[in-house]
């Protein structure tokens, strides 16, 4: 939730649609302006004492203005479809328990679609056809959507996913990382890396051989005109 030249604050639109990516950075954005517990907790503003002092005041103002904004905060995430179907509510924690009731799904559906997700994890191999860039944005998608309905998958485990899903022409590059690398220290991004130097590498090899066999046919067909037109001239 960031403020604009105006003082207004952005926050993440939500449409009815994405919902697991949308309350993370929801959450965010109620945990750095300090408004989180209100939701969390469903914090209540205690009311003044007899004879408070202007801190105190001061304090419950606050504290009532935070409660009032986080509320605001809830109704101008939302679209008008959406809106209208909360906009009855009147506190926060109530707004956020009614939008995971409708759109988070139970907890059967939800064990059923990440089910189905390490399923498509564990069965992911890279193509001979894809490069490194292609199958590791594929990877990374499926990872994060894991991670969205609650997954733990550390980044150890997509390197090692990486290492045993790769085609037959990584078999090298593989076994070197394998022996020089502490596979649980390897970041991603190293790993990518890794693997974009050897996938540049391996084209130009190719591209060398594909013009080395392109100039030895070139002579072959030059050395076979050559003894045919000696042939026509006997």
């Amino acid at each position: 939730m960031a403020s604009g030249n105006n003082g207004v604050f952005v926050v993440p639109q939500f449409s009815g649609e994405n919902y697991h990516i949308w309350i993370v950075k929801m959450r965010s954005c109620l945990k750095s302006f300090g408004l989180w517990e209100y939701v969390d907790q469903d914090k209540e503003v205690p009311p003044l004492r007899a004879n408070p002092t202007i801190a105190q005041m001061k304090q419950h103002e606050e504290e009532t203005l935070k409660k009032e904004k986080v509320v605001s905060c809830l109704h101008s995430a939302l679209t008008d479809d959406v809106f209208t179907s909360i906009m009855h509510l009147e506190t926060a924690k109530q707004i956020w328990d009614e939008l995971n009731e409708r759109y988070a799904g139970d907890e059967r559906v939800r064990s059923i679609k990440l089910l189905t997700l390490k399923r498509e994890f564990e069965m992911l191999k890279m193509k001979e056809s894809e490069s490194v860039k292609e199958y590791t944005s594929k990877l990374s998608h499926l990872v994060n959507q894991m991670r969205l309905y609650g997954e733990v998958v550390h980044d150890h485990k997509v390197v090692e996913k990486m290492l045993i899903s790769l085609p037959v022409k990584f078999e090298a590059k593989v076994a070197a990382i394998e022996e020089s690398c502490d596979l649980k220290k390897l970041t991603i991004s190293e790993m990518v890396s890794k693997l974009q130097a050897h996938e540049q590498r391996f084209s130009m090899r190719m591209d060398d051989v594909t013009e080395g066999a392109f100039q030895a046919r070139h002579k072959e067909k030059q050395a076979g005109q050559k003894i045919k037109r000696s042939k026509i001239i006997k």
